[in-house]
Parts: C-alpha cells; structure tokens; sequence
C-alpha cells in the first residue's frame, strides 16, 4: 500500500475490562482446594499433636486424619473419576490409585499427605501464577478509575468508562494517565517504564503522544484522547490474563502427554515393588513419590511467567500457544510499510538540473513546503534540517488548480509539483527530466525553469537489515519472504536495503493470504505486519504478529502485539519463547526424574510412604521455584 494512500479504521470498542479481577481461577475444584489443603494442614497437625503431644490411644489420634480422608480425599476422588469417565488418564490418577490404597493398607497419615499434596499443589499453582504475573496484577491496582475532563473553563471528574476519544482530560502532577493520548497544552516529563521496561523519564511537549499508565512527572498536562480506554495500552495488558486463562498452550498438552506416559511407568513400578516384596505398603510408597505435581505446576508457571515477562518489555502475548510455536517457525514474512520500514516517506535522492546547486534548491524547496501539511513536506524539511539549512521567508503561498504548491522565496518563484501537472506547462528545460523511476517524486521548477527532481522512498528502520540477517544463524529460520501491495520498483528498493532475495509485489489481500497458506502448509511460518491487509494473512500463519501502536486492527487476528515500532522487541519475544520453552521443560522432565530416582528408593524399601510424601513435596518446590525464572528477564534479551 502507497504511504500516501495507507487507509485507516476505526477502534474496536471494547468493555473496560475490570482491574481488580485481573486474575480469577478457572473452575470450583481449584477454589475448593486451598480449603481442602488448608483442613488437611489442620487434620495432619491435630493428629501428631494427639499421638505424640497427648498420647491419645490409637482409635483418637486417627480421627483427624479420617476427618480429611473424608472431607478432603472424597471430593478428590470424584474429581478423578470424572476424569477417568472422559478418557482422561493425566499423572493426578496416581493421587487417587495412592489414596485409596493408604486407606485399605490402614496407612491414614500416608493418605492425609496426598491429599495435602495434590489440594496443596492446586494451592500453589494458583499463588505461583498471581507471583509470576506480579506485574500484571500491580498494573491493574494502578489502573485509575475517574479522569479529569477540561470543557471551558470547567474542570470535572468524570468515570473512566465515559471518556470519549477527542474529550479534553488534564493530568495533574504525579497522576497515571488514565488513557492514550496527544499533549495539546503542557510541558513536562512522563514515566513510562512500567510499561516499556525502558528507565527513563520521557520529554512531553505540545504534539507528544502519551499512554495509559505513564506516571505524570511535576507538571500538570492538557492531552487529547485518541483512544477509549477500552483501547488504550494498559485496557491491553490488562485482557492478557484474561485471554491466556482461556487458552490452553500446546506446551501444557505436552505435560499431559509427559503424564499419559509417565502413570503406566510408576504403576508397573509399585506393581513389581509389590510382587517382588511381597509388601503391599511398597506399592503405596512408590505411588505417593510417584504423584508428578511438576508437570501440573511447572510448566503453566513458566507460560504464564514469560507471558508477565513479555508484557513488561511492551509485548502482548494474545494467545500462549504461540510461546511454544515461534521456535518451530522456519519460514518468516514480513509486510513492508510500517513493518520493514518506519511508514513515513524520506527524501533519498536530489536530481538537480543544469545551473542549479543542490543547497540552494533545498533551501528555496523546504522554505515553501513549511507552509505544506503534504506529506512529502515533512520528509523534505527534515532534509533541510539535517543539512542545517536556515530557511527564509515565503511569500505568496498558494496552491492553484492543476499547478501544485508556488510561492515565492528569497525574490525566486518557486514551484513544487508533479511531471503530470508540469506537462501542461511551457517549461524550457524538460529534456532534462530523469527517467520515470520507482517510489515517489516531485518537480521543483524556479524561475519558470526545471530545477530538480526530488525522489522518496519509505526508508527502511534502521534494525531491518540485521534483524533480517540474523533470523537463519540465530533462529533458524531457513526462508525470509517481502510480500507487500505496493508497487515492483518500491519494494525491490527495500529488499535490496534490508537483504532479503525472495519478493511478491503488489500482492491483494487474498493474494497475501493464499500464499501464506501455501507456505504454512510446507513449513511453520512466522508473519509480521502492521496494516488493515495484512489480518487475513496473519491468521493463516502459523504465528502472526502485529508490530507498531497503530496495530489495533490486526491486534485481533495477531498472535502477539509488539506495542512499540521496533524489529528488537520481535527478537525479544523469539529469545523469551525459546528460554520459556526450555525452563518448562527443565522444570517437568527434571521434577519427573527426581520421582523416579526416588520411586526406586522406595520400591527397595528405603522409603516409606509418609517419607515419600514429604520427598516429594520437596521435588514440587523445586520444580516450581524452576519455573518462576522465566518471569525475570536474563542478561541478554536479545542479541541484535
């Protein structure tokens, strides 16, 4: 798409999502089981105190521990069974194999441990995910609920719900803003690292853009909303656990599959333990140190850890399948406006004619376009600026039908306009006119005479090229595809700019998606883009990324949002995916191991079953103490 012609749309108006649920427990057995944890804990205590504190007979110190047998082990079971029923034969079956046998072997205490285990294990699966995703849940305290909106000469507090986008809000000294915005009046510093993970406060003046959740510096400031809050960057994280509880990751099936495996080895094992020794209380000692809370705990930890990781380095995770995906990916796409390139035109070339000078031309050209809201005008005044030019005064600035831009500057008629415009004109010198080229251009004619031709292409950002270079040696990615509906000659400029050889110009929409198909199906693929056209394409993909602030409607079809406009941020998403991946992993199969070093302890008789228990509670924490590293960012984030 032209950057002149790019088209926009209108936000998605969402519900305000609430910021005080920011996290809430999926299904009544998790709620149920900090309470069955917490009555085991109770039953456990009372009975050692009555056996050994009181020295109560047999038949009394044994209640509290029938009391959780039955309050607790009971609601366990049925859970099982319910499981059993839909085929669903996951690690936690081991639990209840172990608790009914601690029952018929008289072994009260051993069953008591289980189920503090396994209710004590949903326990901390919930506390694990509200620690990994302090940042989320700190966000969401901080989300403010009212905002200051200006109308006249009236200042009132209005409910963060009803702010519209162009209402007029003022941010008082040390306040959060409330939603995204533009600076109208004001001058001042914002903190926006909370948000960013960047430490520095950053300069707001008249034009400045500021977002939700920056804290105001010393000075109060007069913004103009540009989104509701509903759309604005914190309402953003804010729908991350929201959408991530929703969404079971590959990576969490992958822990069932461990456990579908994992739960016939442990029962041969206690079977044999028991065959060989003849004692049944072998067969429950092995199950109780059997029981893989790692592969229930760990591995969701670790998503939802690099999903709070991610969030702080401005990368919203949408879905968390895609954690697990982007690794596999060997076939990246890439859009080209605003995703290769900063989706702004930049002068490039400067043709000048006979009897002209190229500093006197920008002179006379970029004095006359500062009265210009063309969008070539800003690409030829940052030229200027970049030469240091000082620019006289234009007069006589006008735009007549047909002529383009004229003025007149420094007592020269000055005119900027298109070769078609020009035609119409009786212009001496038009055999000097450079041949028709790609991108875009302009005609600058002074004194009735052709001056110059100015050439603009959309620069590439200034991490392109080794963000490109880098994807095969670093990420093991085999192919880099450009796919952009842009014009032939455009977009061979920037794949030779940025080193990529495979090209599709002028491609429509459905033509983007059918290739992207055509590809997914050869090989998973990773596409990156910014535009309304590339959303059909980014859900055929197998991952799909939307880059930029002005990503909010591909945000939708997109995997993952990268918030900011850098090619860095994508790099950081690859390097937390891949030590996402691997700490899972570590913390499951690791967790696995030490159960079964220590299910061959306890089939040799060196363990007992209450022993066991306690063994393998250690092993959870360990394993999930694993997993919570993957919400801390490693030294090296990214390696451009």
């Amino acid at each position: 798409m032209n950057v002149l012609q790019r088209e926009g749309a209108e936000p998605t108006h969402a519900r305000v999502p609430n910021p005080h649920r920011w996290y809430s427990p999926t299904g009544l057995w998790r709620r149920k089981s900090t309470v069955i944890a917490a009555l085991s804990l109770v039953g456990i205590f009372a009975h050692l105190m009555l056996r050994f504190g009181l020295h109560a007979s047999k038949d009394v110190f044994r209640i509290p521990l029938l009391v959780t047998l039955v309050v607790g082990g009971l609601p366990m079971l049925y859970e099982l069974l319910r499981k059993l029923l839909k085929r669903e034969f996951g690690s936690d079956l081991l639990g209840g194999i172990s608790i009914i046998t601690s029952v018929l072997l008289g072994e009260y205490l051993a069953g008591s441990i289980i189920v503090l285990m396994l209710a004590g294990g949903e326990a901390l699966e919930s506390y694990a995910l509200r620690s990994a995703s302090s940042v989320l849940a700190a966000l969401a305290k901080r989300v403010p609920s009212v905002a200051h909106r200006k109308r006249d000469a009236a200042i009132a507090d209005i409910a963060l719900v009803d702010v519209a986008v162009g209402d007029l809000l003022v941010i008082y000294p040390h306040d959060i803003c409330p939603v995204d915005g533009v600076v109208i009046d004001g001058h001042g510093v914002m903190d926006e690292s909370y948000l960013t993970g960047e430490p520095f406060q950053i300069t707001k003046t008249s034009g400045s853009t500021v977002i939700s959740g920056a804290i105001n510096g010393e000075s109060a400031l007069t913004i103009r909303t540009t989104k509701l809050a509903a759309d604005s960057r914190y309402a953003k994280i804010m729908e991350v656990m929201r959408e991530s509880e929703s969404k079971r990751p590959a990576l969490r099936r992958l822990g069932d599959k461990l456990g579908a495996f994992y739960t016939p080895v442990a029962l041969a094992v206690a079977a044999l333990a028991w065959i060989i020794s003849g004692e049944p209380v072998r067969f429950l000692a092995v199950l109780v140190i059997a029981t893989p809370c790692p592969l229930l705990i760990a591995i969701p930890v670790a998503i939802i850890g690099s999903i709070s990781l991610c969030a702080r380095r401005a990368i919203i995770v949408k879905s968390p399948v895609v954690l697990e995906q982007i690794a596999e990916c060997r076939t990246a796409i890439f859009d080209k406006t605003g995703t290769l390139t900063y989706g702004e035109p930049t002068l490039t070339e400067q043709l000048i004619a006979s009897g002209f000078e190229s500093k006197q031309v920008l002179t006379l050209v970029a004095s006359l376009e500062r009265y210009s809201k063309h969008p070539l005008a800003r690409a030829i005044l940052a030229a200027a600026k970049a030469e240091g030019i000082t620019l006289p005064i234009a007069t006589g600035v006008g735009e007549p039908p047909g002529e383009g831009l004229r003025g007149t500057v420094s007592g020269h008629t000055v005119q900027v306009t298109s070769r078609n415009k020009l035609a119409a004109q009786n212009i001496t010198n038009t055999a000097q006119f450079p041949p028709l080229a790609g991108g875009l251009e302009c005609i600058v004619v002074i004194d009735g005479r052709y001056a110059a031709t100015f050439r603009f292409h959309d620069a590439p950002r200034k991490d392109s090229r080794p963000f490109v270079s880098h994807l095969g040696p670093k990420h093991h990615f085999v192919r880099v595809m450009l796919v952009s509906g842009d014009r032939a000659s455009e977009v061979n400029y920037l794949a030779e700019k940025v080193g990529i050889t495979e090209i599709y110009a002028e491609q429509s929409p459905e033509q983007k998606l059918a290739l992207v198909r055509n590809e997914t199906a050869k090989a998973k693929t990773l596409y990156v883009g910014d535009g309304i056209n590339d959303a059909p394409a980014m859900m055929a993909a197998t991952v799909g990324m939307a880059i930029g602030q002005n990503s909010d409607v591909t945000a939708e079809a997109a995997g993952v949002v990268i918030m900011d406009n850098s090619l860095t941020k994508v790099d950081e998403f690859m390097h937390i995916s891949r030590r996402m991946r691997i700490i899972a992993l570590q913390s499951a199969v690791g967790g696995m191991a030490l159960s079964l070093i220590g299910m061959a302890f306890a089939a040799s008789g060196h363990l007992s079953p209450v022993s066991g228990a306690i063994t393998q509670e250690i092993i959870d924490v360990l394993a999930v103490l694993n997993a919570l590293r993957a919400a801390f960012p490693p030294k090296i984030i990214h390696d451009l």
